[in-house]
């Protein structure tokens, strides 16, 4: 049981733990701060399986970890995501585990423009699956236009720049105003209208435009009814609402999105003085390639001129080719000829050379040098081979036992016919036979001075 987390350590140097000391900071946080209100941007969002959601709630510069456990994360409606700016309720806790300090949330709603946002994303998707912003269904801009209608409000700014722009660039295009509330309650009606007056007039193109201005100043730009009456115009429209930041359901609805009214009007008012230019440099193109054209026949008018020739110039042409193609054929089959004889020949002469009888020729000259090199070889195998028997005869009459013997010395046996080598190996009265270089003898042991010899004391 942790005791009252508010009461100062003892005087006594009272030591906690970790487990107490995070167990006291957790009690701590969630007895002041409960219930509490905190607004901010999400980001490092995670739904584990669990069902439980994570996330960190951040300002310009601080941040804090959320835990929105599994019961309260099902009753949150808006889709959480990175980025969305919310006003979070809670307590302040502590995760001991780790020692983390962490917001318990119980609840989560959009923060500021957040559900603007919401419902402008919301509106995004539904109009993109229905095909509204796809490519296919866009009209192109046209060229040249001569009638322009623009919808917007008659005060402000967006209309005197768009003039300025066309008066500048092309003076020639009319310029028709459709006035409309661009900005409160009564302005998504009045541009629904405007709109479709606009596209009955039978406009070149039109020019949807607005200043700048906060989200909630340029929301006329995206509601349903709007996105839809744009979809709903045959006339090619140019969106040009707020800045170049700014972006509204108009823009991706129409058929080509400005980021500034002045930026629109450029893109509809064709530059004159660049008229010209192109006109004269299309002139000059269209000189050159009638030129080159012209060369271009005559060159090949001199051509066929050229090609042109009298018919017996073309007979004597091929009475000449057949000519040469006479001489080609015996050129041809005399050469065909000569190296036939010259196979004939080749076959000839391998015939004769593997004729039958030079080879048995050929074998009986083999057989007669075989002959004549046998008896050769077995003398000389026999000669080698006596020398070798000589020779092992000499060793062994070296090492042979008998010429020892020859030599005055002699080997003694005992009864078994082994050879004695060691005195010990013989006892007194024992007959051995010595072998000697001719002959044998009988012997026998009288002493082999191995027993010690006993005297007596007396004598």
């Amino acid at each position: 049981m942790i005791k009252d987390p508010f009461a100062r350590l003892g005087l006594d140097r009272e030591v906690l733990t970790v487990s107490q000391l995070n167990g006291r900071a957790r009690v701590l946080l969630e007895d002041v701060f409960t219930g509490i209100w905190v607004e901010g941007e999400i980001s490092n969002l995670s739904r584990p399986a669990s069902g439980h959601v994570y996330f960190t709630l951040k300002d310009s510069n601080a941040q804090v970890r959320c835990a929105l456990f599994r019961q309260n994360a099902a009753r949150v409606r808006q889709a959480l995501k990175d980025g969305l700016q919310v006003k979070v309720r809670g307590k302040v806790s502590l995760y001991e585990g780790r020692g983390d300090y962490q917001l318990i949330l119980d609840a989560v709603e959009p923060a500021g423009d957040g559900v603007l946002r919401q419902a402008f994303e919301a509106l995004k998707a539904q109009l993109g699956e229905e095909g509204l912003f796809s490519t296919e269904r866009k009209h192109p801009l046209p060229q040249h236009p001569r009638r322009i209608g623009i919808v917007t409000s008659p005060t402000g700014a967006v209309i005197r720049d768009i003039i300025s722009v066309f008066r500048r660039r092309a003076p020639q295009v009319e310029l028709i105003l459709i006035p409309t509330a661009v900005q409160g309650r009564e302005a998504v009606g009045q541009i629904v209208g405007a709109l479709q007056l606009a596209d009955r007039a039978g406009f070149d193109a039109l020019i949807l435009a607005r200043g700048g201005g906060s989200l909630e100043d340029l929301w006329c730009f995206n509601e349903e009814p709007v996105a839809r009456a744009i979809a709903a115009c045959v006339t090619p429209i140019v969106s040009a609402v707020g800045h170049e930041t700014d972006v509204s359901i108009s823009d991706f609805v129409a058929d080509v999105r400005a980021p500034t009214p002045s930026a629109a009007a450029e893109l509809l008012a064709p530059d004159t003085s660049d008229l010209h230019r192109r006109v004269e440099n299309l002139q000059r193109r269209l000189h050159s390639r009638m030129r080159e054209k012209l060369a271009r026949e005559q060159l090949r008018l001199d051509g066929l001129s050229r090609r042109l020739r009298h018919p017996g110039e073309r007979l004597r042409q091929q009475a000449q080719r057949l000519d040469d193609l006479d001489m080609r054929l015996r050129r041809a089959f005399e050469q065909g000829m000569r190296k036939q004889q010259l196979q004939v020949a080749h076959l000839q002469s391998r015939l004769a050379a593997q004729h039958p009888g030079r080879t048995l020729a050929f074998l009986r000259q083999r057989l007669d040098a075989l002959a004549e090199r046998l008896p050769r070889a077995m003398r000389e195998q026999i000669k080698a081979r006596r020398l070798q028997l000589h020779s092992q005869m000499q060793t062994l009459h070296v090492v042979s036992p008998l010429a020892t013997l020859g030599r005055g010395y002699s080997i003694l046996l005992d009864e078994r016919g082994q050879a004695i080598r060691q005195a010990a190996q013989t006892h007194n009265g024992q007959r051995l036979t010595a072998r000697l270089g001719e002959g044998e003898l009988q012997v026998r042991v009288e002493d082999n001075h191995l027993t010690p010899v006993t005297l007596s004391l007396l004598d």
